[in-house]
C-alpha cells in the first residue's frame, strides 16, 4: 500500500516502536530518581558529601601518620613489648615485610617526648570527634572536651597493649576464626565507646550500635585487603625508596583507616536516620529521631543541582 504522495507508508509496528522509544528513557530516569529520593543511598551520599570525604580521610590519615609512629615507639618502651610486631600483624605482612617495619621503629624511645606524643594523639581524638559530630549532625564542642581527648588517648593505650597481649594466645588456642571473631567484637566495642564518649553522650548508645558494627565490618575488610596488598608494596617501596617509601606505604594504610572510620560512621548515621523515619511513619510527619531530635539538614551546597 502506498501513500498518496507515492511513498511507502510506515507499518504499524514501525509506528509503535518509533512512538514509544522516546518515552522509555525519561520514564526510566523518573523511576530511578523516584527510587533514589529519600532512600538510604541518598541519605548516605548526602552525609558523605557534607563530610568532604576525600579531604577528611587524607587529613585524618596524615594526622595518624604524624602521631601513631612515635606513639608506637613510646608504647613499646612503656609496655616493655614490641607493639610494632602487632602493627605488622594488622597489616598482614609476611616475614620480609614485618622485618622492614621492625627496622623502621629501631630508634631509642625518649620518655621526654611522651608529652609531645600524647598531644598528637589528643589532636587525633579531636579530629575523630569532628568526624562523628558531622556524621551525626551534632554541634562541635571543640577543645572544651580536652579531658575527654586525654581519657580517650589513655584508653587507646590500654586497648593496644591488651590487643598485643591477648591476640596471640587467642589465635593459638582457637585458631584464626576465633581470633577474627574476638578482634571483630573488640573493634566494634571500642568504636561504639569512642563514638558515645567523644559525642559526650548526646546520642543514646543504642543508636550508635549500627555504626560500630559497620565500622568493625569495614575494618575486617581492610585487614583482608592489607594482607593481600601491603606485603609486596612495602618490600617494593623499601627497595626503591628506602625508609621514606615505607612511610608512604603506611600513609596509604592510615588513609584507608580514615576511610573505614568515615564510611562506618556515615553508613551508621544514614541507617539511624532511615530507621527514625520509618519508625515515625505512623505517628505523624514530624520526622524526629529516636530521642526526639530533628534529623540534621544537609548542607545548602548539596541542594544545588
Amino acid at each position: 500500500m502506498t501513500a498518496p504522495d507515492g511513498m511507502d507508508a510506515p507499518s504499524p509496528a514501525r509506528r509503535d516502536n518509533g512512538g514509544s522509544s522516546p518515552l522509555r528513557g525519561p520514564t526510566l530516569v523518573r523511576a530511578v530518581r523516584g527510587r533514589f529520593e529519600g532512600s538510604s543511598a541518598q541519605i548516605f551520599f548526602r552525609r558523605l558529601g557534607a563530610l568532604d570525604f576525600a579531604d577528611a580521610i587524607i587529613l585524618f590519615g596524615a594526622s595518624l601518620l604524624l602521631s601513631v609512629l612515635p606513639f608506637v615507639i613510646l608504647l613499646s618502651s612503656l609496655a616493655n613489648h614490641l607493639i610494632d610486631t602487632d602493627l605488622s600483624r594488622h597489616l598482614g605482612l609476611n616475614t620480609k615485610g614485618a622485618r622492614i617495619i621492625i627496622q623502621l621503629f629501631r630508634s631509642a624511645p625518649r620518655h621526654s617526648a611522651a608529652a609531645i606524643v600524647i598531644a598528637l594523639i589528643v589532636a587525633v581524638a579531636n579530629s575523630l570527634q569532628v568526624i562523628y559530630e558531622r556524621a551525626f549532625g551534632q554541634p562541635h564542642r571543640g577543645w572544651r572536651d580536652v579531658f575527654r581527648f586525654i581519657t580517650w588517648a589513655a584508653v587507646l593505650f590500654g586497648v593496644l597493649v591488651a590487643d598485643s597481649v591477648i591476640s596471640r594466645p587467642v589465635r593459638a588456642a582457637g585458631g584464626p576464626v576465633a581470633g577474627g571473631l574476638v578482634t571483630f567484637a573488640g573493634t566494634a566495642a571500642f568504636f561504639w565507646w569512642t563514638m558515645y564518649f567523644l559525642l559526650a553522650r548526646r546520642l543514646p548508645g543504642r543508636r550508635l550500635i549500627p555504626a560500630a558494627i559497620l565500622t568493625a565490618l569495614f575494618w575486617a575488610g581492610l585487614e583482608v585487603f592489607a594482607s593481600v596488598y601491603f606485603s609486596s608494596e612495602i618490600v617494593s617501596d623499601s627497595s626503591l625508596y628506602g625508609t621514606i617509601g615505607v612511610v608512604f606505604s603506611l600513609l596509604t594504610w592510615f588513609i584507608a583507616i580514615g576511610a573505614v572510620i568515615v564510611l562506618g560512621a556515615v553508613a551508621g548515621a544514614a541507617w539511624d536516620q532511615r530507621q527514625g523515619r520509618s519508625g515515625n511513619a505512623g505517628a505523624g510527619s514530624s520526622g524526629r529521631g529516636h530521642d526526639g531530635s530533628l534529623p540534621p539538614e544537609p548542607a545548602s551546597r548539596e541542594l544545588t543541582p
